[in-house]
């Protein structure tokens, strides 16, 4: 599985669409391990860029803070799961308690 999360100044990004780069994670579901991590910076925030980009980079989840619900179903055209309501933390953080089930999420933090 191919996981990607928004990141600002190595953390979580707060706002999906206006991080700087995104950790690009690939796991393996069956051991729960990463297998490797990049990051990539972002090609910006236009409308409808982010889904297809992140489709084209083979991403079958993200993990985010926030994000709206357009975006989200423009996710989800591009079969890509979204997780929202994460906490800061690093996306290597992020994507092992995903994988082990301790990924606890709150509330979507994006308002549009």
């Amino acid at each position: 599985m191919r996981i990607a999360i928004p990141i600002t100044d190595g953390k979580l990004s707060a706002h999906f669409g206006h991080c700087r780069q995104f950790a690009i994670i690939d796991v393996d579901t069956d051991t729960r391990d990463i297998k490797s991590q990049e990051l990539v910076d972002s090609p910006g925030h236009e409308p409808g860029l982010l889904p297809k980009w992140l489709a084209g980079l083979h991403v079958e989840l993200i993990i985010a803070a926030g994000m709206g619900r357009r975006a989200q179903q423009l996710f989800a055209q591009n079969n890509i799961n979204v997780v929202v309501g994460a906490t800061d933390n690093t996306a290597q953080e992020l994507a092992l308690q995903y994988l082990t089930g301790q990924l606890q999420c709150g509330e979507n933090i994006c308002d549009h």
